[in-house]
């Protein structure tokens, strides 16, 4: 049935798509060219490769296709469905735009009186002159289609060039403080960097980690809390780009939970590999610090595979007088961190929705999106992430790296 469902879906987005480039090539490429013009050929061309190209990105490495394949398609894969999402959007707003530029008139239209009685033989009438082109001898339907597709086009590609600078400029820092009533007077200030959703791949490597890790060190955190969707691929393919994470430095250390993203790429694998780069994986456990319980559960995603969250086996022992803080990747588990007794939970998973208006979209799965909210004695934060997954852009959702600052009532 899971199956059959899936298929559904993949079947109603492929149909969706085609729908969409078919209405995009009619506007941009028809209306807008000569039969059989250059321009009309290349971009008939592009209509049938660009899908094709995004549909390869999408699908190579679950597919096992060798890494350098792999990065050859995911970037301009990648980067048209970011722009398709754009120039659709922007296409939409210009259609009555475009309906009113090409309206007729009142008034215009040609009168039709009836015929005059016509000679035996009157000379036949001189034809009447063809409408006058509009500018660059194309049609005026032509001129228009051009200008209101170049202007969409141009908003399009504007915006998610500002969104990929974005992300290939690395996270910003913002900052956070978070009350905890159990939290003794002498843990007043703790500072927790949280990392999330670095997503490594054929897109982002080496580079990016190496730019996240300077932007942790910077902050001087006390504890590093790396919440899942580390990678998209394999240690064989990925673990040069993640060799920059032995670099962390924190006074009680750098710990690590799983993401959804890590049980499709291996992750008992990256379990063992982040150990080696000296962080510190929490499958379902906890570590007592001097102040507070540091619990971390696998991510939802690992049920498939029998290794989904413990609650009980992180945090059924435990101290209730003490402090728990909770990282788990995906915010949906906040009703169990509740019900045993965790005083924040820290999360990552929705990318605040990474491209606008996703994040309407991700506040249908999700009960928090971004930011800190409170459900009953228990807070829950949403890191924005570190990284992006597929299209290196975000739109209305910078990326971050939140330095949690915990505060004691007591101080």
């Amino acid at each position: 049935m899971r199956t059959v469902l899936f298929a559904g879906i993949g079947l109603t987005v492929l149909a969706l798509l085609v729908l969409v480039h078919r209405w995009l090539w009619v506007r941009l490429v028809r209306d807008t060219t000569r039969p059989g013009a250059a321009a009309r050929r290349i971009g008939t061309a592009l209509a049938f490769a660009l899908p094709l190209l995004s549909v390869a990105a999408l699908t190579a490495g679950r597919a096992g296709a060798p890494f350098w394949l792999q990065q050859s398609v995911a970037w301009p894969g990648y980067m048209w469905l970011a722009v398709l999402l754009y120039l659709s959007l922007a296409m939409a707003v210009a259609e009555p735009v475009r309906a009113f530029l090409l309206r007729r008139k009142p008034g215009t239209e040609p009168a039709t009186p009836a015929p005059p009685a016509q000679p035996a033989e009157a000379p036949a009438a001189a034809p009447e002159p063809a409408p006058a082109p509009a500018p660059g001898g194309a049609t005026r339907r032509q001129f228009v289609a051009r200008a209101v597709g170049g202007a969409a086009a141009l908003a399009a590609t504007a915006t998610v060039a500002q969104g990929t600078y974005g992300v290939l400029r690395g996270p910003r820092v913002k900052r956070v403080q978070v009350p905890l009533a159990k939290l003794p007077r002498a843990a007043h200030g703790f500072r927790i960097a949280v990392v999330s959703d670095i997503h490594l791949g054929p897109v982002l490597g080496r580079a990016h980690t190496t730019r996240i890790v300077e932007t942790v060190n910077r902050t001087q955190p006390d504890l590093i809390a790396i919440v899942g969707d580390l990678v998209d691929g394999s240690v064989h393919d990925l673990g040069p780009a993640a060799e920059p994470l032995r670099r962390l430095s924190a006074r009680h250390g750098a710990y690590f939970v799983t993401g959804n993203h890590e049980y499709f790429s291996g992750a008992q694998q990256w379990v063992d590999h982040v150990r080696e780069l000296g962080l510190t994986p929490l499958e379902n456990a906890r570590r007592a610090l001097p102040y507070f319980d540091l619990a971390g559960v696998n991510d939802v995603a690992g049920e498939t595979e029998g290794h989904g969250p413990d609650f009980t086996a992180a945090l059924g022992d435990r101290d209730p007088a003490r402090t728990a803080v909770l990282m788990a990747h995906q915010p949906v588990v906040i009703h169990d961190a509740v019900r045993h007794g965790v005083d924040l939970q820290l999360s990552g998973h929705t990318h605040g929705g990474q491209l606008w208006p996703g994040n309407y979209l991700a506040e249908l799965a999700n009960p928090t999106v971004a930011g800190l909210e409170r459900y009953g004695d228990t807070q829950l934060y949403v890191s924005r992430g570190a990284g992006a997954w597929g299209p290196p852009v975000r739109v209305g959702a910078p990326s971050d790296i939140t330095v949690v600052e915990l505060a004691s009532y007591q101080a």
